[in-house]
């Protein structure tokens, strides 16, 4: 929240950037602020990321105990059905165990390690991960957005920048000049973009289900009375107290999940490096790839299938970058490195030299290879880790679904900022509750891991797949890497992708078209809203009220002006929406002062608080009419903790005060002439820290101290007259002569999403008892 003291030292900053240099020189050029540029000049800006660049090693470390707890409980859990899922017919010669180990050993290296870890990781979008993430980066640095609310001024935000190498490849200028011509490509990168998220939403549901069922399932080898559908019902008892406490936000669980995640790696590193002594150590061997070769020739097209069984190994992995938010990459690469990879080394080699001696056993390994004295403890930590992973992808849902919906990608709905400490922490209760039902679903119409298995696979390798695309146009366009190092990156990255994903989508029929469904209705809603958003803004920027329009109106002799403040909420950044003269036209009073707030979100995750209010007056002055956008970053949170019309009154008054000194500075270079200004600005550097307090109030000369206190007297006592919060409440129609497929989607999917889903008075938590809507239909 602004404070007299920050309006001070914002309004010195400004006057020096008003006087002459510092050597006397040269004066420079006054401006004056008739944009919505005001408040975003007033910071030098850092380009740093916040509170991953800020964080020591102690909260460092913290995080990374933590994000043990929440990242890594999907990828931890995979070695309870991943061999059974490569060998779904039985082990058929001895020696391709070791060609899936040795599949598995690069496949673990290759996509979670070096891709995710040290380099996907890296293209955070300040501290924030996830597929908008790249997205968003692509829009700040090429023209390649749909979003129809960009400003010049937007790029003034210290955050908004890249720090870019100098060099600038003729290639890379080529792609990006192809990319912003090409309306298609625009639409191909938000499809896109919307499908990654869509499917990691699937992988959300899968996740739970896969992971629950396979650990409740080991209790069937201890005893013949625990049935399947015993297991059934008590993994959905599971799965609902599971997301029960999502509530208690990541913070929390993160704190109470680490340790018995923690526990779960040393047992399977302890297992399975107990196994790799006592049966067959020579499965190490697998580290020379030759033997993946060898499992190829053997087994022809059934290698191939079983493609999609050793690729739930890195099932998860896609939540080390959605789930950034939450942890900083130095935490994530710290944990990944000491904990996660060489438990999961150790764990699939121990199970690898256990089923040389006991092939029969595949389809029960985990299970089976686990010494009988210490059975039961590891199976209880087994069903306890499995509750654990299903919490990686649920974080990740929540964080990939709050910047779609900030990025006009998804309806209102409400996000619960569950950690004061840390912004990237989210709850949102609809989704959860639609998440529960969803999996609980799956559960009972499934039954098995095998069949769930096989639907699991698509969304993984999709995702990643999709992800590996970004990641080659942020190096292309972003990075500026050379042309050699991006073709490695694709055939060592990209082609293991693709080669994973033919194997999945031969399960297709099998229960593969599980996450694809998923994914389609994801889509589906995600393209309506964004479609009726897009016509929805254009069409106020068509019709909104010009400064003679604004000028009739309040000439209106019918028109009286009531004490009060008046807030007056819009989607419009341009303009003053056509909702306005329609309020105008039917209630013939206007509040003492009238502000036209927009909530705007930038493709970036986090809006410094001084740069949050740009402000315009709208001519007339005597008018009291102000324009005003707020603007938020996909991460930042809307609740602040001091009401939002006192903050928003606070820095309106600075806005006002400034305005007045540069006016006043404008006025006083007019007169003087360019020596007299020269002389005059450097002796105002010399002077102006002893002699000024305040220089809106009593510092420059010029200054009509009467008028400034005139107007402050205006706004102080439009506050006391009360705040009132006017609304537009906007239906929205199909235009005449519209096709058949507009008329759908606006006239019965669009409305059928705005009028179940949470309005917008909730969303920015405005009081109802000062709540005025204004009804209007737009006929897009």
């Amino acid at each position: 929240m602004s404070n007299p003291a920050e309006w001070k030292s914002d309004n010195q900053r400004n006057e020096e950037d008003l006087s002459s240099d510092s050597n006397g020189k040269k004066p420079q050029k006054l401006r004056r602020y008739d944009s919505l540029d005001i408040e975003s000049a007033k910071v030098g800006g850092s380009h740093g990321h916040g509170f991953q660049q800020a964080a020591s090693w102690a909260v460092i470390l913290q995080l990374a105990f933590q994000s043990i707890g929440v990242v890594y409980g999907d990828i931890g859990t995979s070695p309870l059905y991943v061999y059974a899922s490569t060998f779904p017919g039985g082990i058929k010669h001895s020696d391709d165990i070791v060609g899936v180990l040795s599949l598995i050993y690069y496949t673990l290296t290759l996509l979670p390690l070096v891709k995710y870890v040290f380099i996907v990781l890296r293209a955070n979008d300040n501290g924030n991960g996830g597929t908008f993430a790249l997205y968003s980066l692509l829009c700040r640095h090429a023209k390649v957005g749909l979003i129809p609310n960009q400003q010049a001024e937007d790029r003034d935000v210290s955050n908004y920048r890249l720090e870019l190498p100098s060099t600038r490849l003729g290639w890379s200028s080529k792609v990006k000049s192809a990319l912003e011509k090409s309306r298609a490509a625009k639409f191909v990168l938000l499809f896109v973009t919307m499908l990654a998220t869509s499917l990691v939403i699937g992988d959300g549901i899968c996740t739970p289900c896969i992971s629950v069922l396979s650990a409740v399932g080991g209790i069937k080898a201890a005893t013949p009375a625990m049935t399947e559908a015993r297991v059934v019902w008590i993994s959905v008892a599971i799965l609902v107290l599971l997301f029960s406490v999502q509530r208690f936000g990541t913070d929390k669980v993160g704190y109470t999940f680490a340790p018995i995640i923690c526990v779960w790696f040393s047992i399977n590193a302890g297992i399975g490096l107990y196994n790799f002594v006592k049966y067959d150590p020579t499965v190490i061997k697998a580290i020379n790839p030759w033997h993946i070769v060898g499992y190829f020739r053997r087994n022809g097209k059934e290698a191939w299938v079983s493609l999609g069984g050793v690729v739930l190994c890195i099932t998860g992995t896609e939540a080390l970058f959605a789930d950034l938010g939450h942890f900083t990459v130095r935490s994530i690469q710290i944990s990944t490195c000491t904990v996660t990879y060489p438990a999961l080394i150790l764990a699939y080699s121990g199970q690898a030299s256990y089923l040389r001696k006991h092939p029969l056993d595949v389809s029960d390994a985990f299970f089976k290879a686990i010494p009988s004295p210490i059975y039961w403890p590891v199976f209880a930590v087994a069903v306890l880790a499995a509750i654990i992973a299903s919490q990686a992808m649920i974080s990740g849902t929540f964080s990939i679904l709050q910047q779609s919906l900030s990025l006009g990608c998804f309806p209102r709905v409400k996000v619960v900022h569950t950690s004061a400490k840390y912004g990237g922490q989210v709850y949102i209760p609809e989704i959860n509750f639609i998440l529960m039902l969803a999996c609980v679903c799956v559960t009972l119409a499934f039954r098995t891991t095998e069949k769930i298995g096989n639907a699991y696979g698509i969304a993984v390798v999709f995702a990643e797949t999709i992800t590996s695309s970004f990641m080659v146009l942020v190096m292309i366009l972003i990075w500026k890497k050379h042309i050699i190092l991006v073709i490695t990156y694709i055939v060592v990255i990209m082609s293991v992708e693709v080669t994973y994903l033919s194997s999945v989508l031969y399960k297709f029929p099998h229960g593969g078209y599980l996450p694809v469904a998923f994914a389609t209705v994801s889509m589906t809603v995600m393209y309506i809203w964004n479609y009726a958003y897009r016509k929805k803004y254009y069409y106020e920027m068509d019709h909104k009220v010009s400064p003679d329009q604004l000028r009739e109106i309040a000439a209106n002799t019918n028109l009286c002006r009531i004490p009060g403040l008046a807030i007056f909420y819009s989607e419009l950044v341009h303009g003053i929406p056509p909702i306005f003269e329609h309020y105008a036209a039917n209630i013939p009073a206007l509040h003492s002062v009238l502000i036209f707030v927009s909530y705007k979100s930038l493709p970036i995750s986090k809006i410094p608080p001084e740069e949050r209010f740009l402000f315009r007056r709208v001519q007339p002055k005597e008018l009291y009419v102000f324009r005003c956008i707020v603007r938020y970053g996909y991460t930042d949170a809307r609740d602040e903790e001091e009401p939002f019309e006192r903050t928003l009154a606070e820095r309106l008054k600075a806005f006002v005060r400034e305005e007045f000194w540069i006016d006043s500075m404008r006025q006083k270079n007019k007169e003087d002439s360019i020596e007299k200004e020269a002389e005059a600005s450097e002796e105002g550097i010399k002077n102006g820290d002893e002699d000024r307090d305040d220089p809106a109030t009593q510092g420059a000369e010029g200054v009509n101290n009467e008028e400034l206190e005139e107007e402050m007297a205006v706004l102080d006592k439009a506050w006391r007259g009360g705040v009132v919060h006017l609304m537009g409440e906007n239906e929205v129609v199909a235009g005449k002569g519209s096709g058949i497929g507009k008329k759908i989607l606006i006239d019965y999917g669009y409305s059928f999403l705005r009028k179940n889903l949470r309005q917008s008075e909730k969303v920015f938590d405005i009081p109802h008892r000062r709540l005025l809507k204004v009804g209007m239909t737009y006929e897009l």
